[in-house]
């Protein structure tokens, strides 16, 4: 099947795609400000440049898109008709990329914690997820 827009317009499209601050990662931090936590942004001295550090707890949590990180299963991550090859190679780099970052946060004593675009369909689910990782349970309430 042939892409249904043109390359340009393809490409115009990609190029607003934001790094920081996207949807998903608001949606993350608002839930964890509400629940009285409070965090850095975008680490550049951590593997990855996290979405968001504890430093104290020695956590970063990141904010994947299905679709640029290939969440495994997920049917936001599916390969645009047009350029195949170009973007199998790129989002399988990407995925190696946060592999490596990943092992090199655990082993600088980091837990790390990935929350999936998907993810934010149930935000109890989430709730949950977050807290758990956080280690608050009894003093953290979301509302």
């Amino acid at each position: 099947m042939v892409d249904t827009i043109s390359a340009s317009e393809r490409s115009h499209v990609m190029s607003l795609v934001k790094g920081k601050n996207t949807h998903p990662e608001m949606v993350v931090r608002r839930l964890l400000h509400a629940a009285g936590f409070r965090y850095r942004l975008h680490d550049a001295k951590l593997p990855g440049k996290p979405d968001l550090v504890f430093s104290r707890k020695r956590k970063v949590i990141f904010v994947h898109g299905c679709f640029w990180h290939r969440h495994q299963g997920c049917a936001l991550a599916r390969i645009p008709k047009s350029n195949q090859e170009f973007w199998q190679t790129k989002l399988e780099s990407n995925k190696a990329r946060d592999e490596v970052n990943l092992r090199r946060l655990q082993e600088a004593g980091w837990d790390s914690l990935v929350v999936w675009e998907c993810g934010l369909k149930d935000l109890n689910k989430l709730e949950q997820l977050l807290l758990s990782f956080l280690g608050d349970v009894s003093t953290a309430r979301l509302k």
